[in-house]
């Protein structure tokens, strides 16, 4: 056929479809004597064209592919007509014989079927066989064979009962220990992972998994198969520890009998890299994820959706150790992928732009992050329906970076309409309208309209508290955010009492010594400094510098500013003594850390000068001033308020002695 011809009709189905356009380029070596094909231009139809007919079995070798001017909608594909004795075609065929053997050829046609995803049609020949088989082990095989088909039309149910039906008559027919047997435990755990009850899952894996210890040799691929099942059971169950012993077993077959790059290896490879991802081992994880990703680089086309989902795995793990920029990279190049081979809306392509928003999201590039989220939400407003949960994702993920922003405006209006989905889709106790209720209380106390604020934290405080234990860390932070807003408000009484609350569910599930205490002691402490309540406040305060002084080391800078945050309370007390010893305290470990220049050394030595002035003692005060200002001088500039502070003090205290 002439090429013009063909290349129109590709151009015609690209324009008036969403389909892509294919040119096929075919190579024929006409010496071939087994090549099945004529030149039918005399006797055509349609006078005048270059037609050649091919017989129903030809098989052509896929060639390379490649796109036709510059359009990712229009492509060629080159092929070349394969001849019988072709090798490769030869291996293949034996392959296909090996991969469908049954015992008569109707079964063979259904699992045919099955390889080529025609599940209804397989499950329509496997119940006319049904049917009319009365033999016990031809129904077995049936049956079996039938609940495969089921499985992947995902009728789990009717499934299960197939593999039970079928694992009945082979217990009966077969030795307890044939392979058969085990084939059935293992389908009926996979289908009982998909139905999610992991206990049963488990226990006909384990089954299948004897009776192929007992009957195949140690590095038999079925051994490889069960092991996997077992760990993707445990996976599911979080069971982390069992998963990667299982999958690991399943690696070291697989490395024993396939090889170096064949898919089921990357497979393996995956499924340990997830293991150790959720286990928080990001350097193994890495490293297996990245033999999963050279393996599929060395057997896919450069365009492969497995290359994609490699590099997006790759990526997100790259977030998760806070190094954005390669995640950025990776989520790229599975961008770049998806972007040759799906539709322009496809949700996977929403997926990519979601994940390189989030990493210039974490890099606090907000200019480069908006234009990402604002492309996954347009694809997700165009396939979804308009209270879809996906939506209201990506309308709190823009309205999170407007706040980050510092656009209230905008960040107000995106989390209103993930809060409509929510209240459209949700119960009413539902955790993400929680969450939801946080983040406009977060918006309106920026903004500081606080009775807005308050008005959605104590919303969301209202559902933890319904349908949270009443220790659940979340029901802390809502008493922490309440309280900051009335500190803000200078409410402190009420600011006090969330702070407490805050306090009380923390020790109920954290240890005493626990780091999250700090901030909660701080916030009560400072609370009880600005109603004049000293006592309670050093009390307070106190307890915060016991945990840093058991979490921390010695001359930590933190723990020269709780020094100072107690010296100051001591000092409202009136209690010079006290207040002198915190302040040294403090001095001290800004020595040891700080460079001499630093403003908090200057601030601390002014800081002592004050309570040295209190107490009369003027010549130590003298000294401590000079040296405030000493560094001030070297390390602010002339006009700075702190410096400027420092030298009144000296000049005071100068024109008093």
């Amino acid at each position: 056929m002439h090429r013009q011809v063909s290349l129109n009709f590709a151009r015609e189905t690209m324009e008036s479809s969403d389909f892509i356009g294919i040119l096929f380029a075919m190579k024929i070596d006409p010496s071939i004597a087994s090549t099945p094909f004529a030149v039918v231009r005399d006797i055509s139809y349609f006078e005048g064209e270059e037609e050649i007919l091919f017989s129903v079995n030809s098989i052509f070798r896929i060639g390379p592919m490649k796109q036709i001017d510059g359009n990712n909608r229009l492509w060629q594909v080159d092929l070349t007509l394969a001849s019988d004795n072709d090798p490769d075609l030869h291996a293949l065929t034996e392959w296909m014989r090996e991969e469908t053997k049954e015992s008569t050829g109707w079964l063979r046609l259904g699992t045919l079927m099955i390889k080529l995803a025609q599940y209804n049609k397989a499950e329509h020949l496997y119940e006319i066989l049904l049917a009319q088989r009365t033999f016990d082990d031809e129904k077995g095989n049936i049956f079996y064979q039938l609940g495969v088909a089921k499985l992947h039309q995902g009728k789990y149910a009717d499934a299960l009962t197939c593999y039970e039906k079928s694992l009945k008559i082979r217990r009966k027919s077969l030795p307890s220990q044939h392979s058969n047997v085990a084939e059935c435990y293992n389908d009926i755990g996979v289908v009982y992972e998909k139905m999610g009850d992991y206990s049963r899952s488990l226990s006909s894996h384990q089954k299948a998994l004897k009776i192929y210890q007992n009957a195949l040799p140690p590095y038999h691929p079925n051994l490889a198969t069960s092991y996997n099942c077992i760990g993707l059971v445990y996976f599911k169950m979080a069971d982390y520890s069992n998963a990667l012993s299982s999958y690991q077993k399943a690696l070291k077959i697989n490395q024993k009998i396939l090889h170096s790059n064949h898919p089921d290896l990357a497979t393996s490879y995956n499924s340990i890299g997830s293991v150790y991802d959720n286990m928080g081992d990001y350097s193994s994880a890495l490293s297996y994820y990245l033999k999963d990703f050279e393996i599929c680089q060395k057997t896919l086309p450069p365009n492969h959706p497995d290359l994609a989902n490699s590099c997006n795995s790759i990526g997100l793990l790259y977030a998760k150790m806070g190094d954005y920029s390669s995640a950025l990279s990776s989520h790229r190049k599975a961008l770049e992928i998806r972007q040759k081979i799906l539709p322009l809306n496809h949700s996977d392509l929403a997926t990519s732009y979601n994940n390189i928003g989030a990493a210039y999201d974490n890099m606090d590039d907000y200019s480069n992050a908006l234009p990402s989220y604002q492309k996954a939400l347009e694809i997700k407003q165009k396939t979804l329906p308009s209270n879809h949960p996906d939506l209201a994702i990506s309308y709190n993920t823009i309205g999170s970076l407007y706040d980050n922003m510092g656009d209230y405006s905008n960040a107000l209006s995106y989390y209103q309409k993930a809060l409509e989905i929510h209240e459209n889709t949700l119960p009413l106790n539902h955790s993400d309208l929680a969450t939801s209720y946080n983040s406009f209380g977060s918006v309106y106390a920026k903004i500081n309209d606080y009775s807005n604020a308050l008005l959605y934290y104590r919303k969301a405080l209202e559902i933890y508290q319904k349908i949270l234990p009443s220790s659940h860390p979340n029901l802390a932070t809502s008493c922490n955010s309440l309280g900051l807003v009335y500190d803000t408000m200078s409410d402190y009484s009420n600011a006090l009492s969330y702070y407490q609350k805050a306090l009380v569910i923390k020790q109920k599930t954290l240890s005493p010594n626990h780091p999250d205490l700090i901030s909660t002691y701080n916030n009560i402490g400072l609370m009880y400094d600005k109603i004049g309540d000293y006592s309670n406040a050093l009390s307070s305060y106190q307890k915060a510098l016991v945990i840093k002084q058991k979490t921390l080391p010695p001359n930590h800078p933190d723990l020269a500013s709780t020094y100072n945050t107690i010296g100051s309370v001591y000092e409202n007390m009136g209690d010079y003594s006290n207040v002198l010893a915190s302040y040294q305290k403090a001095l001290k470990i800004y020595e040891e850390t700080l460079p001499l220049n630093h403003p908090d050394l200057a601030s601390t030595y002014n800081n002592i000068g004050l309570v040295y002035n209190d107490m009369g003692d003027y010549p130590n005060a003298l000294s401590f001033f000079e040296c405030a200002v000493e560094i001030g001088q070297r390390s602010l500039p002339a006009n700075h308020p702190s410096l400027q502070l420092w030298k009144k003090n000296l000049e005071s205290l100068k024109r008093k002695i």
